[in-house]
């Protein structure tokens, strides 16, 4: 499970109420734990009971899923069977590329929809102003004025906390900051400020917290090959093009510039066979 989804979890179920009231229009008496007795065996994201007796289910997603829409059906269903009561939908989208996914089934027969949210059409100054602190860690993900101010509102809050709940709340924050490149801003405010923590130690979320490192780092890594790698296609190229058909000419280098490794790798393949450099680029 990612370390996100973890963080989130936690915090909306325990100290992000008014998250849960921007993102629904109501609040959670009661978080459920339920698993749905399929052949996925489904495992539920959060799903809890209202103060008005009903169900609200929401799953977290920080990539685009196509297979969205059935997933929510299969879930919309196997809830009712367990329970007995349609839940309530909603699909909380927090990853860093644009939401591109569907939130309804149109078939035939069947309509089926449920809630949609991209968490940064939430407004993330209105989660700083809030009492509860879940609230403004999650403000981290959401729309914010001033994103480096808002890191430093919420470490200044977390500093206040009781010394049990300080650990926590910054170890939360590193995992949340990660889904939007403000790790390097948290450990800045954290030198700044008096909280002497090794969050790494935390007993549920350091772990997480190595492993995304780990992780950042290896595609760090490989993005530097991949960098390389195209480097050296891009170069292999030129001399091709300037050995077959003289000095490249200023709007083939910029459409050179554009083409991704692969791209370059199929010119290569072609460039002996092409009857001019318009021939090849086309």
């Amino acid at each position: 499970m990612q370390a996100y989804d973890v963080a989130l979890k936690l915090l909306l179920q325990r100290s992000a109420t008014l998250t849960m009231r921007e993102l629904t229009g109501n609040a959670v008496e009661q978080w459920l734990d339920v698993e749905l007795p399929k052949i996925q065996n489904l495992r539920l994201d959060l799903l809890g009971r209202t103060v008005d007796g009903g169900l609200i289910q929401l799953e977290l997603q920080s990539s685009n899923d196509p297979a969205m829409p059935f997933r929510m059906l299969e879930y919309c269903v196997g809830v009712q069977r367990v329970l007995g009561q349609f839940p309530r939908q909603f699909v909380l989208y927090v990853g860093e590329a644009p939401m591109r996914m569907e939130s309804k089934v149109r078939v035939p027969d069947l309509s089926f929809q449920y809630g949609l949210i991209d968490i940064r059409n939430l407004d993330g100054d209105r989660l700083l102003e809030s009492r509860d602190v879940g609230d403004n860690l999650i403000a981290i993900l959401a729309h914010l004025r001033d994103d480096k101010e808002a890191v430093h509102r919420i470490m200044a809050r977390i500093a206040g906390l009781p010394m049990a709940e300080k650990e926590t709340a910054l170890a939360q924050l590193m995992i949340l900051a990660g889904l939007r490149h403000l790790t390097a801003a948290v450990e800045q405010e954290r030198r700044n400020m008096p909280i002497d923590l090794d969050i790494r130690e935390h007993e549920v979320l350091g772990p997480m917290i190595i492993a995304a490192e780990q992780e950042a780092e290896l595609k760090g890594e490989r993005r530097g090959e991949l960098k390389g790698e195209r480097k050296g296609e891009l170069t292999v190229l030129r001399r091709l093009i300037a050995k077959r058909f003289g000095a490249i000419p200023a709007w083939a280098e910029e459409r050179l510039a554009s083409r991704s490794t692969a791209q370059l790798e199929e010119l290569i393949e072609r460039v002996l066979d092409a009857q001019s450099i318009e021939d090849l680029m086309k």
